[in-house]
């Protein structure tokens, strides 16, 4: 599907096919009938307007093509298809200025240079890499202000609106993103997995409190019942304290249902989604001091808050050196 998707916008926009390094320098001599190649729009190349949306089909394309390309399983790069879009738009806004008979124009090969250096600072975050890069591509700094000028407007409204580059976001989703957050990089490196304790009895939802007692709570060293069904799936938690004042009175023991106790558990961890962040912050709002764990639908364990904390602490020393 990926590669069909490619080859119909490889037909339609030939200039997106290979790294672009070419389309580039024939827009910065100023030859936009051989950058954009031969396209099924040949017999109307001579209107400025076609060439102008063709131009911009590339902008918005190429980051098409660059995507798919990544999630069909292959590897087309970031950097220089960012540079082959910033070059299309930084032309397509010169054209718009030339032509409309205001009677002025700009130059396209420095307009071209400079929507390079806005896309670079914006997808990457990377504003000085933008000017300086740029500016040895022209070989001087005659273009250093107006580099400056837009790569620090570009980095400006990407910032404010993404807090992580096009290499950093998806770390930053799953949690494995390590920052100068002291805080944020230590909880990075703990593992769940260290953290869940399974020696939690399972009381099944259809027991009586008698055979809770004499299967579960008697055989347990734990104030917290994870309540599953016959899938294994949590349903509820039972509290010790819940049933203390009514463990001796045998009259209940085969009248009373296990689910007539139970409750829900003030916040659940789910193994597949929950980051380190997320964990933690989950035992801050519900104030819990044991969260059952839920993995694929299934209970597993618990993570206790004093376990959390000392892991957190033991991080925190290796981290830090002190």
């Amino acid at each position: 599907m990926g590669g069909l998707a490619i080859g119909i916008m490889l037909y339609m926009i030939p200039p997106l096919y290979g790294e672009g390094f070419s389309f580039i320098n024939s827009l910065l001599i100023g030859d936009h009938i051989q950058a954009l190649g031969k396209t099924p729009f040949d017999a109307f190349m001579d209107n400025i307007r076609v060439v102008i949306a063709l131009l911009f089909g590339i902008t918005i394309f190429k980051a098409v093509a660059m995507t798919t390309t990544l999630a069909a399983g292959g590897a087309g790069g970031i950097f220089i298809p960012t540079m082959v879009m910033g070059s299309a738009l930084g032309n397509v806004v010169a054209k718009v200025i030339n032509n409309p008979g205001l009677g002025f124009s700009v130059s396209e090969s420095n307009f071209t240079l400079i929507g390079m250096a806005g896309l670079i600072s914006g997808v990457l975050h990377a504003p000085l890499t933008a000017i300086f890069l740029i500016a040895e591509i022209t070989g001087g700094y005659g273009l250093f202000v107006p580099l400056m000028i837009t790569a620090s407007i570009s980095y400006l409204i990407t910032k404010n609106t993404i807090d992580y580059n096009i290499y950093t976001r998806e770390l930053a989703e799953r949690g494995d993103l390590l920052t100068h957050n002291k805080d944020k990089a230590v909880l990075t490196l703990m593992q769940l997995d260290d953290l869940i304790e399974m020696n939690f009895k399972t009381v099944n939802q259809h027991m009586t409190l008698g055979e809770m007692l004499h299967e579960s709570v008697a055989k347990s060293t734990r104030n917290i019942f994870p309540v599953v069904d016959a899938h294994e799936a949590l349903v509820g938690i039972i509290l010790l304290d819940d049933i203390r004042e009514f463990m001796f009175d045998t009259a209940l023991y085969k009248s009373t249902k296990a689910i007539t106790f139970m409750q829900k558990p003030p916040e659940i961890i789910f193994y597949d989604q929950d980051n380190m962040q997320a964990i933690m912050q989950k035992f801050q709002d519900s104030g819990a001091w044991n969260l059952p764990v839920v993995k694929d639908g299934k209970y597993m364990g618990f993570v206790s808050k004093s376990k959390l904390l000392t892991a957190y602490r033991r991080e925190l020393i290796n981290f830090t050196g002190n």
